[in-house]
This record gives C-alpha cells, sequence and structure tokens, in this order.
C-alpha cells in the first residue's frame, strides 16, 4: 500500500486520519505544518500527500504549488474546514491549482479513503 504524508495542525485530526489509513493497510507519516511536510517530502519515499489549507508556517496552499513543482506526478488531496474563509472557497482554489481530490471536514472515514483510493489509481494510470 502507499505511504501517504498527512499535514494537518491539528493533532487530534491528524491522528484520526492516521488511524482510518493505516487501519486500510496504507503506511502514515505525519506533520503538524507545511514547513515540515515539506522537508519530509523532501527525504522521498511519499506516495501521496493529505494536507490541510489553513495552517501556520507555510499553509496547505502553498504545499499543494510546491508538490506539484517539484514532483508533479505525486498525487495531493487538500483538505478544509473554512475558517476566515468558506471551505468551499479555499477548496475550490485547491482544486484550481491542482489538487487532486478536495474534502471538506469533518471527513467521513469512507469518503477519505475513496478519495485515496481515486487518486492512487488515477496516478497510476498517468504512469502506464
Amino acid at each position: 500500500m502507499a505511504c501517504i504524508l498527512v499535514i494537518d495542525d491539528n493533532p487530534e485530526f491528524r491522528d484520526i486520519l492516521r488511524v482510518h489509513l493505516e487501519a486500510n493497510g496504507h503506511r502514515t507519516v505525519l506533520a503538524g505544518n507545511g514547513e515540515q511536510g515539506i522537508a519530509l517530502l523532501e527525504r522521498g519515499g511519499i506516495d501521496m500527500v493529505l494536507t490541510d489549507i489553513l495552517m501556520p508556517q507555510r499553509d496547505g496552499v502553498e504545499v499543494l504549488r510546491e508538490a506539484k513543482r517539484r514532483w508533479p506526478g505525486l498525487p495531493v488531496i487538500a483538505i478544509s474546514g473554512g475558517g476566515w474563509i468558506g471551505a468551499n472557497e479555499l477548496l475550490g482554489m485547491a482544486e484550481r491549482l491542482g489538487a487532486d481530490n478536495i474534502l471538506q471536514k469533518p471527513v467521513r472515514r469512507d469518503d477519505l479513503l475513496k478519495a485515496v483510493d481515486d487518486a492512487l489509481k488515477a496516478n497510476l494510470k498517468k504512469q502506464a
């Protein structure tokens, strides 16, 4: 299964994602902000990124842009609950910037796993 980098500044939400992904056979690497996430991407071995949009120390939009620029084949799923800007606006922006899928918080387990599977399958088709 895939090694998935989960980037979210909320440790409880990050842990929920980890539990769901690992229960489905994936390995996870966790980061609390975009700066940590990019550093982990640079080490290699990551098959997919799940990133929150609103975070301190490099937000998810910056992570998405940099990931798509430096690792163009890497699937990225953007997640947001909104904040001072509505979630729909943030997720729409992420989609326009190249996110392979978008999810709105709170994320249901089945929706998460379907989005991950769909993005991984689409990436395999691109590589073939």
